[in-house]
């Protein structure tokens, strides 16, 4: 996990020892009220929270039940303004726990207690986590780990598709008043924000034909009938590689939405979390083609580049101006990327290569009006810059 544009900001931090206590008793407490006996827990493991949780991997040390060896529990504190991130993880793991086992790439909800703002779920073992194939040396098993993420996310989304109702249903049974897309808020507000942003940051005008594009973009992502379960996050942190495939994890944002601005985080890797390097030339492309091939059989006029293609540059567009919208004005602070300050390049560093990739894609589709703002957006982040925008570096894997 790490700093996202999502949901608000999300340092990871270790729980303090009583925080870890208190979530493993009341762990204990929920499992065995659900299961009518005592349970008991032990030997947690700290797994790093978001900030806003308390994540554990415990032994289930004693239960008259047939129960796995270990689980993992998460803790929430109160809600945060108008977004409450434990509503929409409970919600979104009742939703997925309820596919067939042989469809869920996530874990199962074990059991939940809204009063002690706490989930235990199935633990999914050690497997490596997506950034850990990436920031690691072998370039094979990072590219196999990509594409394995770019087919699981279709398979999600193909299995989830028009889900609507439902999660909606769930949300209100939950009794949450937040939106059901934390996203939503952030979009419009970016919208209409933005142009004015880039003119008091960086002196850059934003056309009429751009704010129309980025209008149109709104009403697609809003309006879209492609729709399915979203993890809302695509930190890469958040995926286990595991021997069946990439499995989702951390759904404080989940919802459900446009399912191509997801395949967009396939073109432009991870654009929720500042954490992030580039890819090797080809890599994002075939990402974005295992994904279709996944998604076809539920919206097959997705094949078609003149359907598919323009949107997902309007999602990619989308993309660029909220972590814009986020990122630009704390640009001067030297702020960390992410909760991986050692291993991350700067945040101006990653803004810039976002751009300089929508200038390229909107080149390619013919959007001339996009590029060339594009083209004026990157050209005053490396005035004013210089060095600190420099190319952005690929993941150590592929170097």
């Amino acid at each position: 996990m790490s700093v996202e544009i999502t949901a608000g900001p999300q340092d990871i931090d270790d729980a303090a020892p009583s925080e870890l206590d208190d979530a493993v008793a009341a762990a204990e407490s929920v499992l065995s009220k659900r299961f009518g006996a005592p349970v008991r827990l032990a030997d947690p493991e700290d797994l790093g929270g978001a900030g806003r949780s308390v994540v554990a991997r415990v032994r289930v040390a004693h239960t008259p039940f047939s129960l796995p060896r270990t689980l993992v529990v998460k803790r929430y504190p109160s809600p945060v303004a108008d977004r409450d991130p434990f509503a929409h993880e409970v919600v979104s793991h009742k939703l997925l726990t309820a596919l067939p086992s042989e469809e869920r790439l996530t874990p199962e909800l074990v059991a939940q207690d809204n009063t002690k703002r706490l989930v235990v779920l199935e633990d999914l073992g050690k497997a490596p986590r997506l950034a850990e194939k990436l920031l690691g040396s072998d370039a094979r098993a990072a590219e196999r780990g990509l594409l394995s993420w770019a087919h699981a996310m279709g398979r999600l989304h193909a299995t989830t598709a028009g889900r609507d109702a439902d999660f909606d249903a769930l949300m209100r049974r939950q009794g949450s008043q937040c939106c059901a897309d934390p996203i939503v808020v952030d979009v419009h507000t970016a919208l209409g924000g933005l142009p004015e942003l880039l003119f008091d940051e960086l002196e850059v005008d934003t056309p009429d034909s751009v704010r129309t594009f980025a209008e149109q973009a709104v009403r697609g992502f809003v309006t879209s009938r492609r729709r399915a379960f979203s993890p809302s996050t695509s930190c890469p942190d958040n995926h286990l590689v595991t021997s069946k495939g990439v499995r989702f994890l951390d759904f404080e944002g989940g919802c459900v939405r446009d399912i191509v601005f997801d395949a967009a985080c396939l073109r432009v890797p991870f654009p929720s979390c500042w954490c992030a390097y580039g890819l090797p030339a080809g890599m994002s492309e075939a990402m974005v083609a295992a994904w279709r091939a996944e998604v076809s059989s539920v919206w097959p006029d997705l094949d078609d580049d003149a359907v598919f293609l323009p949107r997902l540059l309007e999602a990619q567009l989308l993309w660029v101006w909220l972590g814009t919208w986020r990122g630009l004005p704390g640009l001067d602070s030297s702020l960390p990327s992410g909760h991986r300050p050692l291993d991350s390049p700067p945040r101006v560093v990653v803004l810039t290569a976002r751009w300089v990739r929508l200038r390229q894609d909107a080149l390619a589709a013919g959007a001339t009006h996009i590029a060339a703002h594009a083209d004026d957006v990157i050209a005053a982040l490396v005035s004013r810059y210089g060095a600190r925008a420099a190319e952005l570096p690929l993941y150590p894997a592929f170097r």
